[in-house]
């Protein structure tokens, strides 16, 4: 006898990452190369862990006193605490203060969850979102899963070859009173000090909501204070605002999924309301936040001589991703590459665009087996002394034989 499936009329749904690994993962070239992974790798090709993350792990795992009860709904206070101390300076206004909480969140998009959640709860006026990055991010599937119509830009200028502040400025101009703004990557987009000021106001006067994303501190400049002192304009003007801290990549705890919903407000007694009303929301969500990646972190960043050692690891990584750069400009150079390289090294972290087209992506993709996505925006730390001369070599034949195509084709129309 037959029975109707109550899945019946589930159809499939179009996968929106992972096919470029896919494809990657099926080449059987033996010299295939994949550029685009998330994670920070090594020179061995490794996804890096910081040395302390290890040490740590080792004395968690051997340590008999441990408690291994659920965590509280919004999670370890000492590592939210630890954790607005590393975003904002131990002695910041909003600390001092006492106007800036978190709760400990689960998964990378977890603060966005949250965050959005409430959003669309207390902030019922606020049913636009604007998303600006240097890149697609995910957090758009999430405002537009609670109902939000959301809009998304990036402040990559692909004709000029560099992160534009004026697109960030514009879209801020035009984005209409009361909306949210979900700002990312911003440490990658260098506004001037009369440009903060500007966009600042703009914000101010529309009642614009700020919702910034930080997921790589310290991967940026090498310089934990320096990626995020963009907030401390912030606050210093007044401003109210939610904060995504992922802590996951600056560890290297990648399959923890760490980071917090920060929360900044005008006074302790609305911060106090926020938080009660986000801790029923986690609740509903996850219940109870996973402690492991949480007490590493904790563990690292109360401790003087450690926090200072994982400080040392993240400079390290960001002065290594900054020589592979250098090496891949420069050999673009002397192998009389078409075009200018300079934006290779302007863009900090350790991912950032080539400046390919997608006729040249295509190329490295198909002829060369080099697999980055058809933005061009690669991971640098997977360039290595063992492949940047096949990589550069490539890069170059892939912009002369595209340039020779278009050529020829224009040769032909003219004809």
């Amino acid at each position: 006898m037959s029975t109707l499936s109550v899945f019946s009329d589930v159809t499939s749904a179009q996968k929106l990452e992972g096919s470029l690994l896919k494809t990657y993962k099926q080449d059987i070239y033996p010299n295939k190369m994949f550029l685009a992974y998330k994670v920070c790798m090594t020179n061995e090709g490794q996804p890096w862990v910081s040395s302390v993350v290890h040490k740590i792990r080792q004395q968690i795992a051997q340590d008999p006193s441990l408690n291994y009860e659920y965590l509280p709904v919004t999670g370890m206070k000492s590592f939210i605490q630890a954790s607005l101390e590393l975003l904002f300076g131990k002695h910041s206004q909003v600390i001092v203060e006492n106007r800036v909480g978190g709760v400990h969140t689960v998964g990378d998009s977890g603060a966005f969850q949250l965050g959005a959640q409430f959003l669309k709860t207390w902030c019922i006026g606020s049913q636009i979102v604007h998303i600006i990055s240097s890149k697609k991010e995910q957090h758009g599937l999430v405002f537009q899963d609670k109902g939000f119509i959301v809009y998304e830009h990036s402040f990559w200028d692909s004709e000029q070859l560099y992160m534009n502040p004026n697109i960030l400025l514009d879209v801020v101009e035009q984005a209409p009173h009361g909306c949210i703004f979900v700002i990312g990557n911003i440490g990658n987009c260098k506004l001037t000090p009369s440009q903060w000021t500007a966009l600042m106001a703009t914000m101010k006067r529309k009642q614009i909501f700020p919702f910034f994303d930080i997921p790589y501190q310290g991967f940026y400049t090498g310089d934990l204070e320096e990626d995020t002192r963009f907030l401390q304009y912030f606050v210093s003007e007044g401003f109210e605002f939610f904060c995504s801290q992922s802590l996951s990549k600056n560890f290297g705890i990648y399959d923890e999924g760490v980071g917090i919903l920060v929360v900044v407000a005008l006074n302790n007694k609305f911060l106090l309301c926020v938080l009660s009303q986000l801790r029923n929301f986690a609740l509903a969500l996850w219940l109870n936040p996973p402690i492991m990646g949480s007490r590493i972190i904790t563990s690292i960043l109360c401790n003087p001589s450690l926090q200072e050692a994982w400080k040392q690891n993240l400079k390290a990584v960001v002065e290594s991703t900054m020589l592979i750069k250098e090496k891949v400009k420069e050999k673009l150079r002397l192998l009389g590459t078409p075009g200018c390289w300079d934006h290779i090294t302007n863009q900090n972290g350790t991912h950032g665009y080539l400046g390919l087209d997608f006729q040249q992506v295509e190329y490295l993709v198909k002829n060369k087996h080099i697999y980055i996505p058809k933005n061009g925006r690669i991971n640098f730390t997977c360039i290595n002394a063992c492949n940047i001369d096949y990589i550069t070599e490539s890069i170059n034949e892939a912009i002369r034989v595209t340039k020779d195509s278009e050529k020829s084709l224009e040769e032909v129309n003219d004809s």
